[in-house]
């Protein structure tokens, strides 16, 4: 039997299991994905539902640890009453069934496109076809990553849209749902990324954030950039871009290095800043959720490394698993 270290790299990738095993399989690699939405999805939305259907009016909301709730409630979708406890957990309900509806398309997606669909998306009909891609084609990389980046940027703008016209979002300051103003000076938005707050320097930059203003601000501002991009990458060709590695081991610690940053700056957000995150919402779960933000960061920071070791073997025509 030959040995790992003198296989290569695509003999081994034909050996390995899970995702793996779908590297070259664009069709079915997509399936999987659209499968994984799924289950998420199927989470939000079970336990949305057990949350409203466990909520007791007779206990504090905040020592309850119904963190889904909360959310729809900081979102304005579920009202709070003077007393602090919810009017109706009717709202929630019907968003968790959604959530669950959509898991059941998103599953029956994935379910095709793994065992009814090519499994080759170069093999597909139609529109299908476009997103078919090969690891070292950097066009076709960037191509999809720019509709990602659109799907990120309307997400963005919609937020924007419900803090702004479509019925507001929880103020704690003032304890009830309003329609918020946007702060979108350049200046004060994009100070707080080396820490530049209205009250001078803080440690804490993005998540010192103290007013919703802001907030909104920063998020059209995001929403404004991640689309622009999104074009940029659709249309331009990627060959004038800086030169990066390009194989499946290296997109994917990209991928996960850019989820680690995001779950720390999520640890700032939700242990530090109680007007994004507020406590009579939150209360207990909000220890809980930044210890699980934090526990993600470092763990998506070591598939980062070990991914990059990976595609740097690859690249190097080695066998993923040694660098030797």
């Amino acid at each position: 039997m030959v040995s790992a270290s003198a296989q290569s790299p695509t003999d081994y990738q034909t050996m390995i299991e899970g995702n793996a095993r779908l590297i070259n399989l664009s069709g079915q690699l997509l399936g999987a994905h659209i499968a994984h939405a799924g289950l998420i999805m199927f989470w939000a939305g079970s336990i949305t539902i057990s949350q409203a259907l466990n909520y007791d009016p007779t206990f504090p909301f905040d020592e309850q640890g119904l963190s889904l709730v909360g959310n729809l409630a900081r979102l304005g979708f579920v009202e709070l009453n003077g007393s602090g406890q919810l009017v109706t957990v009717y709202p929630a309900f019907v968003i968790g069934m959604l959530h669950l509806v959509a898991s059941a398309v998103l599953g029956a997606g994935g379910l095709f496109h793994v065992f009814g669909g090519p499994k080759r998306l170069a093999d597909a009909e139609g529109r299908a076809k476009k997103f078919h891609y090969e690891w070292n084609d950097p066009n076709k990389l960037t191509f999809i990553l720019g509709h990602h980046l659109l799907f990120l940027g309307v997400a963005a703008l919609a937020f924007v849209a419900k803090a702004t016209r479509w019925g507001g979002i929880f103020d704690p300051t003032v304890g009830q749902v309003r329609l918020i103003e946007p702060n979108l000076n350049p200046a004060d938005i994009f100070g707080y990324l080396v820490g530049l707050t209205p009250n001078g320097w803080n440690v804490w930059g993005m998540a010192s954030v103290n007013n919703l203003e802001d907030i909104i601000g920063g998020h059209a501002w995001l929403g404004a950039m991640l689309i622009l991009g999104g074009v940029f990458h659709i249309v331009v060709n990627a060959k004038i871009i800086v030169p990066i590695r390009l194989n499946a081991d290296a997109i994917l610690s990209y991928s996960l290095g850019a989820l680690s940053f995001m779950a720390f700056v999520s640890w700032a957000f939700v242990t530090h800043n109680t007007l994004a995150f507020p406590s009579e919402l939150y209360g207990t779960s909000q220890v809980t959720g930044g210890f699980v933000q934090i526990l993600l960061g470092i763990l998506f920071l070591g598939g980062h490394l070990w991914h990059a070791y990976r595609g740097i073997a690859i690249d190097d025509g080695k066998a993923p698993t040694s660098l030797s």
